[in-house]
């Protein structure tokens, strides 16, 4: 049985893109998160070390880029009608393809993949993921994002 949301959703989706807003990486987030991670590698928070490195400044943390995908998908996916709530599933691919350096600018961009329904209330969701970087032709991040949205 089909529920009028997932009728809706199959419709929204038509290869529609979603795009966030752009999210400045600067170097006090980059130090919050490795402090809260216990990753003080110093390419991430040590300015000086790392105008040494092939990247010519401190690099944010993969998992800092990929922690940022839930604000920009808040920012860029519509809330439906009759959300009750979404979780986190995981991810079938995830891949750090560059990286993103302190003040870039980073941006989601999203494609519903599919669709599949669970119960009359629940159904899974999958995500053509990829974080753009402002100025980079290469993207930060690309990846099947899962999640499922209880009605």
């Amino acid at each position: 049985m089909t529920t009028p949301s997932i009728t809706k959703l199959l419709t929204w989706k038509k290869n529609k893109e979603w795009t966030s807003k752009w999210f400045q990486v600067d170097q006090e987030l980059i130090n919050s998160f490795a402090k809260i991670t216990y990753d003080s590698q110093f390419i991430h928070i040590d300015p000086n070390k790392a105008k040494d490195t092939q990247y010519g400044t401190t690099i944010a943390h993969g998992f800092l880029t990929m922690s940022l995908l839930s604000a920009m998908y808040y920012d860029a996916i519509p809330q439906r009608d009759g959300l009750k709530m979404g979780i986190n599933i995981g991810f079938d691919k995830l891949r750090f393809l560059a990286p993103v350096k302190s003040n870039d600018k980073i941006r989601g961009i999203f494609r519903l993949s599919k669709i599949t329904e669970k119960s009359p209330s629940m159904i899974k969701l999958s995500w053509s993921t990829k974080v753009e970087i402002e100025g980079n032709t290469k993207p930060a991040l690309l990846a099947i994002w899962i999640e499922r949205q209880y009605f």
